[in-house]
């Protein structure tokens, strides 16, 4: 080999050293703050040689700085080619230090006796410091209705008479004010509301961004809340299976209090899975009723929140059942049209029964949440002009879409559904290729262009693979894109005829959205017109 070949091999390295984060809370590694590092090779199984050297490298640094031994955890990727090793900390500087010392010396690019000699001069650094909870708090996570969960047992305790701080995508909220608008589902959500005086309980959306990038910004919760979890945000930060994500929204589950409840999907296999792992008391929700998954929780204890006959009834282990509420008079529940918003109906009224409240408290307040754009904004929000329909949803997935694809068309009978449909541009090949193949079973269909969320993607390639999967669907007309949701809209209400139901996925401009609709004489739907429409 010449030596101009030589140094073209050395020059591209087999292992690279991808990210070193610090996590400050509970994360999908530890129940409390840890430092990742995550490697990338170029051949299977290169990168997990790489981070097993590492650990080896941050155990012998901790013995050689008279540091306690830390406990170490490694995740591989499907393919072989990432693996992250993390490990806690107690003192932040000098935990970094030593990650970053540690991932030099694995790669072969320093000496033991050198980064010891620059490890003994680095201060320690903070302590971890975690807000202690003056209050309870309820913790929600899911890929879908997450938001809305959280809204629902936010205004349910607040109808109570508690005094209540709520974080969601839209903002802090505190006793029903908006306090800071943006997605503030993260570690900096969760500081606000906790600092925040004369408060009765925490009501906190937590999304797997927020647990990935810093963890979750606080030690432990009374009530922990999982939806569901279904492919969306894959490939990104690590995070490549269902399993993974699945694994990161648990965090929350594993952070419940001995005393708490972790309120689960009985009807979702990965949410289900995460009783294995909880120390808390175990409160199974289904909208399938008396499973064998509900029996076993009962008679081991625990508590249940099932749909029977139309109602939402609430068992405590093996006591009588209570039923709270007819889901179809809940406005939320679409008059019984959203099945997967009777889900979060269920999953509010266990959540609030585990903190206490009393039936009749529980079924006053889901009663009293609308369905609209105030009190839901972007959540199946409902508008009419001269018997022509469209329906604002912040859909955004394949289960997302699928559910308001159902409701389109329960809504829709006989007429045509017509959809404008997009997402993100950070999603895989194969999830948006899943998105356009759910979307082909509209009856006309749109893309709404959402330009400023391309994120890295290429627009031509991005409308390339959502026609394909709509293609693929069983659409067989053209998918002409339009340059905004608004735009989108626009163009299937001109088309629309007397029954037809216009649905648009809208993530980005859901208020320009609602004034266009109100400036053109549409009206949103009430809870009686729409018994009326399902009526007949």
């Amino acid at each position: 080999m010449s030596r101009h070949a030589d140094h073209a091999e050395r020059a591209e390295p087999e292992v690279e050293l991808l990210e070193l984060r610090v996590l400050d809370g509970p994360n999908r590694f530890f129940t409390r703050p840890a430092v990742k590092l995550e490697f990338v090779g170029s051949r299977p199984g290169a990168a997990a040689e790489v981070a097993a050297a590492a650990g080896e490298a941050v155990r012998r640094l901790h013995s050689a700085l008279d540091l306690p031994e830390p406990r170490i955890t490694e995740r591989h990727s499907t393919d072989g080619l990432r693996t992250a090793m993390a490990y806690p900390w107690r003192r932040r500087t000098i935990a970094q230090a030593v990650g970053a010392a540690s991932a030099r010396l694995a790669l072969g690019r320093s000496s033991e006796r050198r980064e010891l000699t620059g490890l003994r001069a680095v201060a320690l650094g903070p302590l971890a410091h975690l807000p202690r909870p003056r209050i309870p708090i309820v913790a929600v996570t899911g890929t879908n209705g997450k938001s809305t969960t959280t809204r629902l047992i936010a205004h349910v305790l607040a109808a109570a008479g508690r005094k209540v701080g709520m974080t969601n995508s839209d903002g802090i909220y505190v006793r029903g004010e908006l306090v800071q608008e943006g997605d503030w589902t993260g570690f900096g959500g969760a500081s606000r509301i906790l600092a925040e005086p004369r408060l009765d309980v925490a009501v906190l959306e937590t999304a797997r961004g927020g647990i990935l990038l810093r963890g979750i910004g606080y030690a432990a919760n009374d009530v922990s809340v999982v939806t569901n979890v279904s492919a969306d945000h894959l490939g990104l930060q690590g995070i490549d299976t269902l399993d993974e994500l699945a694994e990161v929204k648990g965090t929350i589950v594993r952070i419940t209090k001995r005393g708490g409840w972790a309120v689960l999907n009985a009807d979702d296999e990965r949410v289900w899975a995460m009783r294995r792992r909880a120390r808390c008391g175990i409160y199974a929700f289904s909208t399938e009723g008396r499973t064998g998954a509900v029996d076993e929780t009962l008679r081991g204890g625990g508590r249940s929140a099932t749909l029977e006959d139309g109602w939402i009834v609430l068992r405590h282990g093996r006591g009588r059942a209570r039923r709270v509420v007819e889901a179809a008079d809940l406005p939320v529940t679409f008059a019984g049209l959203s099945r997967y918003n009777v889900a979060n109906a269920l999953a509010a009224a266990a959540a609030c029964d585990a903190l206490g409240l009393r039936r009749g408290r529980i079924a006053d307040g889901l009663a009293g949440f609308g369905q609209d754009a105030v009190s839901n904004p972007g959540r199946l929000n409902l508008y009419e002009r001269d018997g022509v329909f469209a329906l604002v949803d912040f859909a955004h997935n394949e289960a997302g879409l699928t559910g308001l694809l159902e409701v389109g068309r329960s809504l829709a009978g006989r007429h045509r559904v017509r959809l404008a449909f997009g997402t993100a541009g950070d999603r895989t090949d194969e999830i948006l290729l899943g998105l356009g193949r759910v979307a082909g079973e509209a009856d006309d269909l749109v893309i709404a262009e959402k330009p400023h969320y391309l994120r890295g993607r290429d627009r031509d390639e991005m409308l390339e693979l959502l026609r394909a999967g709509a293609s693929s669907g069983g659409y067989r007309r053209d998918v002409p894109a339009h340059a905004s949701e608004l735009e989108s809209l626009q163009a299937l209400v001109g088309r629309a005829r007397h029954g037809d139901v216009c649905l648009v996925m809208a993530h980005v401009e859901r208020t320009e959205l609602f004034g266009w609709l109100e400036a053109e004489g549409f009206r949103a739907v009430t809870l009686e017109r729409l018994r009326e429409l399902v009526a007949g």
